[in-house]
């Protein structure tokens, strides 16, 4: 639902040409550096001079972490070295050793979080800064989800455990008054201090004089590359909870205005709503006159601020795009461009302009949005998904972006005519939901491999509705067409094989110990 518009010819890992590491990458050295971190934790805690309660505390925090890393790796990889000490040079019959097995690493990050969650102590004072109680049950929610629908659809055994354990993790959190949900969508990633924010369960802080990040920069700039594709945008619910393709309320997408009318709260935070301005400096715009031109300033107005998201867009040194979709093929601004016609805008924010890469705002990890919809899914997958499930999690989460409750009776075959026929109607809107609130935060391309169903992301990408005149036949339509949709790759991408499900080893690694690589790599 993503694409980076400068890829014109497709990625690697999508059109099937991925090619085996040559040594190890960031992906492989990262975590296991972490891991080892970890493991000094864990064996000198013991011998220190701690009481109890602290020890079991501080290897609760050590296996949290140590949890947290092999998570990572066995998403990439499945399978690999479980290193339960730390080691030295000298432990060589570990270092050359062969692979743990799936079942093994799952089974060992389950064991520790369970221990973990059992002896770390319920709250720290941490304004949501450290590991505690809450902390070990998301990551728990987060991984139990992931490994019980892989497995599921996977083919493997023992499904069950890990989604079981999804839900307990999931159900503390959903009970503790602490984590309800905060009113404002936007303001999750785009807001300057996480403290005491509700509905954040761990976050990580950032200033904008010494510990700066340039996320919001980022979508700000000339290296804005990233946009929505058509599909992500049809993901979004008008107001009355039906989709685009069924609700009297949707006015169509041949028109950019229209098509944004009556939906989703979260797809304005998402991309920006089109609009036109006559831009005097590069600071300074006024009105082209033409009122339908501003239709959507009073809706940003009305959910956002000028610390966040308002129009007209502005570059991070606060120069003025002059109109949505802002097409970088025809040279009106070289930033806040867009490829396809939806530029990414969830990290946007207007409250560090002026100054480059020094953003402050805070970065949530762990979240309750995210834990609502671990729940549904999970529940779902399990046979337990009722209206109660829906509306203590999808129901909460659409009151948020201003969309009618899901009432489960009503969701049918013909509901969503677009939806894959494989999957039940039910499963398809859970699995819509989580989308839309988790879209732009990484989770889509591990989400279609654990459901197996990478084929998605072979579709051809589409992005927004146009004339070919109205952009001086600058911007590729798809079949070459005077009008329809962007197509900026040409082309179809091949089947997705098999054995990219999983990724290859690194060959270093293969050449320095007795390990084997994934299948068909």
């Amino acid at each position: 639902m993503i694409q980076n518009g400068v890829l014109t010819n497709g990625s690697a890992y999508i059109w099937n040409r991925m090619v085996i590491p040559g040594e190890s990458e960031a992906s492989w050295n990262t975590p296991y550096r972490y891991i080892r971190s970890a493991n000094l934790l864990l064996k000198n805690v013991p011998d220190s001079d701690l009481d109890d309660v602290d020890k079991d505390h501080w290897i609760s925090v050590g296996l949290f972490f140590k949890s947290f890393e092999y998570f990572n790796l066995l998403q990439m990889y499945g399978g690999v070295p479980w290193l339960e000490t730390a080691i030295t040079e000298q432990d060589t019959l570990i270092l050359n050793g062969g692979r743990s097995t799936r079942d093994e690493v799952a089974a060992n990050i389950l064991r520790d979080l369970t221990w973990a969650e059992e002896h770390i102590k319920s709250s720290v004072v941490s304004e949501k800064r450290e590991v505690d109680a809450s902390v070990v049950n998301a990551l728990i929610s987060r991984f139990g989800l992931f490994e019980g629908t892989w497995r599921k659809y996977h083919g493997l055994s023992d499904a069950n455990t890990y989604l079981e354990a999804s839900v307990a993790a999931s159900e503390k959190l959903l009970a503790d008054a602490d984590f309800s949900l905060h009113p404002n969508f936007d303001e999750l990633h785009n807001n300057e201090s996480l403290k005491g924010v509700s509905g954040i369960i761990l976050f990580k802080e950032y200033d904008n004089l010494e510990n700066f990040s340039n996320m919001s920069t980022t979508f700000r700039a000339s290296n804005s590359t990233w946009d929505i594709t058509r599909k992500g945008v049809d993901k979004f619910l008008c107001t009355d909870g039906q989709t685009r393709w069924n609700s009297p309320l949707f006015q169509g997408d041949t028109d950019a205005f229209a098509e944004f009318r009556n939906r989703d709260r979260r797809l304005y935070y998402m991309t920006p709503a089109p609009y036109r301005v006559d831009r005097l400096t590069n600071t300074t715009w006024q009105s082209t006159g033409n009122a339908a031109d501003e239709e959507y300033f009073s809706v940003y107005e009305s959910i956002s601020d000028e610390d966040h998201k308002t129009l007209p867009d502005l570059n991070w040194f606060g120069n003025v795009v002059p109109a949505v979709p802002n097409f970088t093929q025809l040279g009106v601004t070289p930033y806040n461009r867009t490829f396809s016609g939806y530029r990414v805008w969830r990290h946007y924010n207007q409250s560090n302009t002026g100054a480059s890469s020094r953003d402050g705002a805070d970065a949530p990890i762990f979240r309750m949005g995210e834990i609502m919809v671990n729940h549904a899914e999970a529940m779902f997958e399990l046979g337990r998904f009722d209206q109660s499930v829906a509306d203590v999690t999808i129901n909460e989460l659409r009151a948020r972006g201003g969309v009618a409750a899901m009432t489960v009776a009503t969701i049918d075959a013909a509901f969503d005519p677009t939806r894959d026929p494989s999957v039940d109607p039910v499963l398809f809107e859970i699995r819509r939901e989580r989308a839309v609130e988790l879209m732009a935060e990484g989770f889509r391309r591990e989400d279609l491999r654990r459901w197996k169903k990478m084929d998605y992301a072979t579709e051809v990408k589409l992005g927004r509705w146009i004339t070919a005149a109205s952009v001086s036949n600058e911007v590729p339509i798809q079949g070459d067409a005077a009008s329809g949709y962007v197509q900026l790759v040409p082309g179809t991408p091949p089947a997705f094989p098999e054995h990219y499900y999983l990724f290859p080893l690194p060959a270093d690694q293969i050449v320095l110990t007795s390990m084997e690589q994934n299948p068909s790599w």
